[in-house]
């Protein structure tokens, strides 16, 4: 018995003995495990128990690495869509909060460690971004837009799936942390992100019919087993800042650089999908975003950021270190795709079956 495991071995007799019935049948399946941290999770999601692991084995675990990721996903997935035959009320089991906090902060002190000489302010953050470079030889949508092929497409959809079929959620989370003028330009552009009132306008279900032109499962979660962890972190990334208050800067930072960015990569996208004929809703999700997100960066910068740091301007460091990483871990991901298809390799854990 390890040291987690003596001391969670009254939680686990409590949660046993006061459970009258399985949990009911939602939410996606829960994957298979990929090392020591993501099989203690798994088994305490199925057993209903604690779960048990050696400490050591979190400082043990890569901070970038399979099995760290996807327990960091699992436990945060805790708060969005749960999972099958997992009871609801274990998003808030001190044990596995416990377990999410020590794991969280080996991930943030990697992203710390790799940004300690990154951008303090703002303006040193956002200004590359505002510009687009002469040379697009390293941006994977301009590779999809010029040579991409329908496999690829259909690859980094079943990638992104993880995010688009809960997009916004995650930035939903610093509504009520913040005020004044800056919450309510966020509430402008998340309403927009849900559809201004339409649930047929929503993002998420726009790129479920972009999944379907593909012919892709749209199913929520459907693609977990396949998405490795350079695609885990960009959405525990999110997750992180979104769930932690202390963090309200950075998952400012994080929505404003993904706003800023979004249009060009769109509008590529937009041509790769047109180019292989992928079909109008996959074509359509990638359209609605080159208007809306060219609009949303303006407003975030000048009123979500501005008005932020109006208030609290103590946080522009932090506002920083959420671009910066997700800057960095967007690049984690080119460079993982990239090096699989230059090998005329699948960027996903399994490929997926051949049309």
């Amino acid at each position: 018995m390890t040291a987690g495991d003596h001391r969670n071995t009254t939680t686990a007799a409590t949660v046993t003995a006061t459970r009258a019935a399985p949990a009911p049948a939602h939410g996606p399946g829960l994957a298979e495990a990929r090392g020591e941290l993501s099989a203690a999770v798994i088994r305490a999601l199925r057993s209903g128990g604690p779960p048990a692991y050696a400490p050591a084995s979190v400082l043990r675990a890569d901070p970038w690495g399979e099995d760290l990721h996807l327990a960091l996903y699992l436990l945060y997935e805790l708060h969005y869509a749960g999972f099958d035959r997992v009871d609801d009320e274990r998003e808030w089991d001190p044990d596995l909060l416990r377990l999410r906090q020590d794991v969280e902060a080996r991930f943030l002190h990697a992203l710390r460690t790799e940004l300690a000489d990154g951008p303090r302010t703002v303006e040193e953050a956002f200004a590359p971004l505002l510009v687009e470079p002469v040379d697009l030889s390293a941006s994977l949508s301009r590779r999809l837009q010029t040579d991409g092929e329908l496999w690829q497409l259909r690859e980094y959809a079943a990638l992104r799936s993880l995010y688009h079929l809960k997009e916004a959620d995650p930035h939903a989370w610093v509504i009520p942390r913040l005020t004044g003028r800056a919450k309510a330009a966020m509430v402008a552009i998340e309403y927009d992100e849900f559809g201004a009132g339409r649930a047929d306008r929503i993002h998420a279900r726009l790129f479920a019919e972009l999944m379907a032109d593909l012919r892709l499962d749209p199913t929520y979660g459907r693609y977990l087993e396949q998405a490795p962890a350079p695609l885990l972190a960009t959405v525990n990334l999110m997750s992180l800042f979104g769930l932690h208050r202390a963090l309200r800067g950075a998952l400012v930072g994080h929505f404003a650089c993904v706003e800023v960015t979004s249009s060009p990569g769109s509008r590529r996208l937009a041509g790769a999908m047109r180019r292989c004929g992928a079909g109008p809703a996959a074509e359509r999700f990638y359209t609605e975003h080159v208007e809306a997100d060219a609009v949303h960066e303006q407003v975030v910068r000048h009123e979500v950021i501005g008005g932020l740091l109006a208030g609290e301007p103590d946080l522009e460091a932090d506002v920083a270190f959420g671009c910066a990483a997700t800057v960095l871990v967007e690049d984690r991901l080119a460079d993982h795709i990239r090096r699989a298809w230059d090998r005329g390799r699948s960027a996903l854990r399994t490929p997926l079956p051949e049309l």
